[in-house]
């Protein structure tokens, strides 16, 4: 599947995804983030990501990699 375009949506609090077959793939964002261990800050940078980089947010989620990338924004130290 290849994906095309990506969005954020409000109303559902999830991301839409329209492939070139013409699929909608919706990602709850609400069930995709159940069960990860966030602080405030990683929250933010989560909900900033699903808003501001939505094909990103959803290739982390469907990779498996979404905890891993929280993670790494709650290891990074103000200089």
């Amino acid at each position: 599947m290849q994906l095309i375009y990506a969005r954020y949506n409000k109303y559902h609090n999830s991301i839409d995804i329209t492939t070139f077959n013409g699929y909608l793939l919706r990602i709850d964002c609400n069930k995709a983030e159940q069960g990860l261990k966030v602080t405030p800050n990683s929250q933010c940078a989560l909900n900033a990501l699903a808003i501001d980089e939505p094909l990103e947010y959803a290739r982390l989620y469907l990779d498996g990699e979404m905890q891993a990338w929280v993670d790494a924004e709650d290891s990074l130290e103000v200089w």
